[in-house]
């Protein structure tokens, strides 16, 4: 394969700093081109003078001076701002933007990204949960290829290699269940942060960690699912599997099933979406069946757990409601972690927001961001 220049956006975070250790793994296939954070102005500077990134950009223009006076000796550009973040992706350089921003500032980054026909490896699923329709008629008209991140996705798009031919009858996003698999809502109501952010399988970032224990980033990937995969709600199931072994599965019209399996890692993922077609090596750990004797599943609690009903609400519905939750959501998770609401308040602002805001069966682009503003200005009035 080509070498591969690389824009990560989010490369502070959980996943744009795995991908940095992928990249670093095979520094003969990947070039990083450009690196960005929001707030971590310290770890972005030591990023880029590890791998000299063409440009940097720092979200937040409080930082800049800082990261500019870091950098600028080796010749690294410096940029600020939302408006600069969104625009740094359609460089000629670039071969394929990772877009791991988390929640829906990674919207506009990746419209642009797609309009630069750009590839797109795909690690934030808010993006198709907000703007699915929008998002994958873009990607189309550019015959701009998005390629999944998220480990369950990833292990769809495994599965279907081959299969072009072949329809899909049904697909199964396996779940942990998080750190309160088996609790009940009684169970729940003195839970604390600090609890709910000792996720059992995977290490990942606060907010994803907190819609992984409300099972709501299971439910915004149920939403992702669809359009990824131009799927009809009910082709979409989830069955919880506490060992996070079968990373999710693929059931064909004659009822035959593909599964891709490997031990809880993101790396896989996102090497896998950057070097597509191709599997390069890993000297991550192998999978060892004798560890594991025993693989598990059960059914998610829905009546617990509400953010997945809310989350297959939004995708029976369309139009602007995924939109709404994901807004919701943003806010109700930030609070929670700032000890401002408790645990099952979160799923309550996000259904009282989907009650309230104004649906809108067809929205364009600016109707996203008039609902998005909207519903942010509400559920922030019900956390006061």
């Amino acid at each position: 394969m080509e070498k591969k220049k690389i824009a990560i956006l989010g490369s502070t975070g959980s996943i744009g700093t795995q991908a940095l250790e992928v990249i670093e793994e095979h520094a003969d296939k990947f070039e990083v081109e450009v690196l960005t954070s929001n707030n971590n102005a310290d770890l972005l500077i030591e990023q880029a003078l590890k791998f000299k990134p063409n440009t940097v950009v720092i979200a937040n223009e409080a930082h800049y001076k800082k990261v500019e006076e870091a950098l600028w000796e080796n010749d690294i550009k410096v940029f600020s701002g939302t408006d600069s973040l969104a625009q740094i992706v359609e460089m000629e350089s670039i071969n394929i933007v990772l877009t791991a921003l988390v929640g829906y500032a990674g919207l506009k980054p990746t419209i642009n990204a797609i309009n630069a026909k750009k590839t797109i490896a795909l690690a934030n699923k808010e993006t198709l949960v907000v703007a699915g329709e929008l998002i994958t008629k873009l990607a189309r008209e550019n015959g701009v290829h998005i390629y999944p991140v998220d480990s369950e996705h990833s292990a769809i798009f495994q599965c279907l290699t081959g299969e072009l031919l072949n329809p899909i009858e049904k697909i199964y996003l396996t779940a942990s269940g998080g750190p309160f698999r088996g609790k009940k809502r009684e169970d729940l109501l003195n839970i604390t942060k600090e609890q709910a952010l000792k996720h059992p399988n995977w290490e990942m970032g606060a907010k994803i960690t907190i819609d992984s224990a409300t099972l709501m980033n299971k439910g915004l990937e149920v939403i992702e699912a669809k359009w990824l995969f131009n799927l009809k709600p009910e082709q979409i199931d989830v069955i919880v599997h506490p060992q996070s072994i079968v990373h999710s599965l693929v059931q064909f019209e004659d009822g035959s099933m593909k599964a891709q399996m490997g031990l809880p890692d993101m790396k896989q993922p996102i090497q896998y979406a950057l070097s597509y077609p191709y599997r390069l090596t890993s000297k991550s750990p192998r999978f060892n069946f004798m560890d594991y004797p025993n693989l598990t599943f059960e059914q998610p609690d829905k009546e617990t757990f509400k953010n997945l009903a809310l989350a297959y609400e939004a995708m029976d519905k369309g139009g602007n409601l995924a939109c709404i939750l994901n807004a919701a959501n943003e806010v109700a998770v930030d609070a929670f972690l700032k000890d401002k609401i408790k645990f099952l308040d979160i799923a309550e602002i996000n259904q009282k927001c989907m009650e309230a805001i104004s649906f809108i069966k067809n929205p364009s682009y600016e109707d996203y961001v008039k609902t998005n503003n909207e519903t942010r200005v509400f559920a922030e009035g019900l956390v006061k």
